[in-house]
C-alpha cells in the first residue's frame, strides 16, 4: 500500500483506525513526493525535530518510491484522463496516483479525489 501525506500524518498521530487498515505489515510504499510534502510541512512546525525523526524512521522502514521515466509516462496519462473528465486534482496527488498505477498498489488516503483517478484504488480509514 502507498501512503499519502494524510496517512503519514495519521500514522504519526497514532490513529488506531489507520493502524487497523495497515495491519502488521511494517513495509509500506512511501512516495518521495510524500516525503517532500511532509518535509515542507515540518519547516515551520514546533515539533519539527520529533516529527522529522519519525519521518526518517518511516522512510527507512518503507519501500521509497522514486519518480522515474515510467512514472512520468503514467503521470501524463493520469493528468490527461483527469483533464478529459473535467476532474482535476492537486498536482502532487497526480504524481502519487501515477506511482500507484505504475506499481499496482492502492493509495492509503482520506482524500476522496483519488477516487476520480481511473485504475487507482483508494483505501481509507
Amino acid at each position: 500500500m502507498i501512503l499519502d501525506t494524510t496517512a503519514v500524518s495519521a500514522l504519526f498521530a497514532g490513529d488506531p483506525k489507520l493502524a487497523a487498515v495497515l495491519g502488521v505489515n511494517q513495509h509500506h510504499h512511501l512516495p518521495v513526493v510524500v516525503i517532500g510534502e511532509y518535509s515542507y510541512g515540518l519547516v515551520r512546525s514546533r515539533l519539527r525535530g520529533q516529527l522529522q525523526a519519525l519521518l526518517d524512521a518511516l522512510a527507512r522502514e518503507s519501500i521509497v518510491l522514486d519518480v522515474d521515466r515510467v512514472t512520468a509516462r503514467c503521470y501524463a496519462d493520469v493528468r490527461e484522463e483527469l483533464r478529459r473528465n473535467g476532474t482535476p486534482i492537486p498536482e502532487n496527488d497526480i504524481w502519487i496516483a501515477a506511482l500507484a498505477r505504475q506499481h499496482g498498489e492502492p493509495v492509503v488516503s482520506r482524500d476522496e479525489h483519488f477516487d476520480l483517478v481511473p485504475k487507482v484504488r483508494r483505501v481509507s480509514w
